[in-house]
């Protein structure tokens, strides 16, 4: 049987997608016990995590499986991920031998890994995970890369769903938020595109020069046509959260001037305005719009302490659906069937 990996959320189809929202809920309410015993996870974390890390622990714990955690430089070999190279520097073990080793102990692998933000061109490409994808003949795991974090996604559908119902026709607006560095856009492409999955208005808020990726685009438009909703740009934030039934908070790097950070932090001094505030969330349909963000999130600077800690807010919320949905992909991957 060909193995599954889990890239993103829109390689599900909707008839999956749809399924492993239905046995979140399921496993959220404690309805669903064991699955993964004598399961194993190997979770390659090359850049930082607090909720990924802790919530596919404990996702795998609650089941019955172990979780294996590896920080390549620290507890082993640094790892090369480019193609073809002639290993003379620092790096001791190939990603090709990583991933064929630890499909020999592991049911399946998690990789996450950030873009450098240094060439876009290349890096768009996702090579990584996909390359581990390639070289395990386990099923791998996206635990956020250059373009993707579809784990963020299906929490943020399973937090929409639980929020506003059926979300199929609502506005959902993802916003841009000035923020001190430039951040990847895996979380945002991400947002949209799940949102696009439910069906809803999605309307994409962000200054000149912080378009998504054109092909992230064109994934957006795409779901969002097949489960029957739309997708509009705006330009002002203001604007675009008037009537909102969702405000998606979060910032992201400026693709036009991408691996040049002196030139984009210029280009976004003046944006400190991109901000949620009290005045914002009042602008919401009656009021009540739930507001969201993947977190960490900088306070008073993506969003003002009054909104953060106030009623609208679902970020918690949203970050403990984090291993809901994960023990729902878990076991639908690995699980015992």
């Amino acid at each position: 049987m060909r193995k599954r990996d889990f890239l993103a959320t829109e390689d599900l189809g909707a008839e999956k997608f749809a399924a492993i929202l239905e046995l979140a809920a399921r496993v959220k309410r404690g309805e669903v016990q064991g699955g993964l015993e004598r399961k194993i996870l190997a979770a390659a974390f090359m850049d930082p995590s607090l909720r990924t890390r802790t919530s596919m622990e404990a996702a795998m714990f609650l089941h019955g499986g172990h979780m294996i955690v590896l920080e390549p430089g620290k507890g082993s070999w640094s790892w090369e991920t480019e193609r073809g190279v002639v290993m003379e520097g620092t790096a001791v073990e190939h990603l090709i031998e990583t991933s064929r080793v630890l499909a020999r102990y592991a049911d399946a692998i998690g990789v996450r890994v950030f873009p450098k933000g240094t060439e876009w061109v290349r890096e768009r490409q996702d090579r990584v995970i996909k390359d581990f994808a390639a070289y395990s003949d386990k099923p791998v795991i996206n635990l956020e890369s250059a373009r993707r974090h579809p784990c963020q996604g299906l929490a943020d559908a399973m937090t929409l769903q639980e929020k506003l119902g059926n979300p199929k026709g609502k506005r959902f607006v993802l916003t841009w938020a000035w923020h001190p560095k430039p951040l990847p856009t895996a979380v945002p492409a991400s947002a949209a595109i799940a949102a696009a999955q439910l069906g809803m208005e999605v309307v994409i808020a962000r200054p000149e020069g912080y378009d998504l990726d054109p092909d992230d685009m064109a994934v957006i438009y795409q779901q969002a046509a097949a489960a029957g909703g739309r997708v509009t740009l705006a330009n002002n934030m203001s604007d675009a959260t008037v009537g909102a039934d969702a405000v998606y908070v979060k910032s992201w790097g400026s693709l036009q001037y991408y691996g040049r950070p002196d030139e984009e932090k210029a280009h976004r001094a003046g944006l400190r305005d991109w901000r949620m505030t009290m005045a914002g969330t009042k602008a919401t349909k009656a009021g009540k719009g739930i507001v969201m963000h993947c977190l960490p999130v900088r306070r008073n600077v993506e969003i003002d302490d009054a909104v953060l800690d106030g009623p609208n807010s679902v970020v918690v919320d949203q970050a403990e659906n984090r291993l809901h949905v994960q023990r729902a992909m878990l076991l639908d991957l690995i699980g015992a069937k």
